[in-house]
């Protein structure tokens, strides 16, 4: 009996042991924790230049003509980041098809752009944001007679886009701009026309 005791004192020691050894063990090989892990792994700063097409749709002031079509450019830009709050300074310059007929009158809008800060919120690869600035662009007047006359003129815009980071060289947005352009005096109608439009566009963005 008294062999029996030492025996089983013996096991229970033994395993003890091991465990104690175990526990050391995977102790000594658990990975460290790192608090300085970055919460947002894209990153949206640095330069970019892409591409957009789109439709806009609008109106001419003091004139019953509402020019609308397709349009498409290039954009190029620069953002900052801090944490998840982006920033940044965006161009773009588009050709437009937006034009309508109405009575004696035709009018169009060939060419326009801007020059727009943007400022937005990041969920890693997705980017909401809000933008504004300085619009510019022509308007092409003309007659049933053959008369026609052109302004360029600048204006602002406003609009709100979302952005998503596809690889984390490229991404994908999707963007709703309102553009109003100053009026000027218009010789074919005897009074001051302008345009102001909504354009809704997608595009791509390539990021250096």
């Amino acid at each position: 009996m008294k062999r029996f005791v030492l025996g089983a004192a013996a096991v229970i020691a033994a395993g003890w042991t091991a465990s104690a050894g175990a526990a050391d063990m995977n102790y000594g090989q658990r990975a460290p924790y790192t608090v300085n892990q970055p919460l947002n792994a894209y990153s949206w700063a640095g330069p970019y230049i892409g591409g957009n097409i789109g439709y806009a749709w609008g109106s001419v002031s003091n004139n019953p003509t509402n020019p609308s079509g397709f349009v498409g450019g290039v954009q190029a830009g620069y953002n900052f980041q801090t944490g998840p709050w982006v920033f940044g300074i965006e161009g773009d310059i588009q050709a437009s098809g937006a034009d309508d007929t109405f009575a004696p009158w035709k009018f169009s809008n060939p060419w326009f752009g801007n020059v727009r800060g943007r400022a937005g919120y990041a969920l890693n690869n997705i980017l909401v944001y809000g933008t504004a600035g300085l619009a510019f662009g022509k308007l092409n007047g003309q007659t049933f007679f053959g008369v026609s006359e052109s302004h360029t003129t600048a204006g602002w815009t406003v609009g709100v886009g979302a952005e998503v980071g596809l690889t984390q060289n490229w991404s994908a947005k999707l963007e709703y701009l309102y553009i109003d352009l100053s009026t000027s005096q218009f010789a074919i109608t005897g009074v001051s026309n302008g345009y102001s439009a909504s354009v809704v566009r997608a595009g791509v963005n390539y990021r250096f």
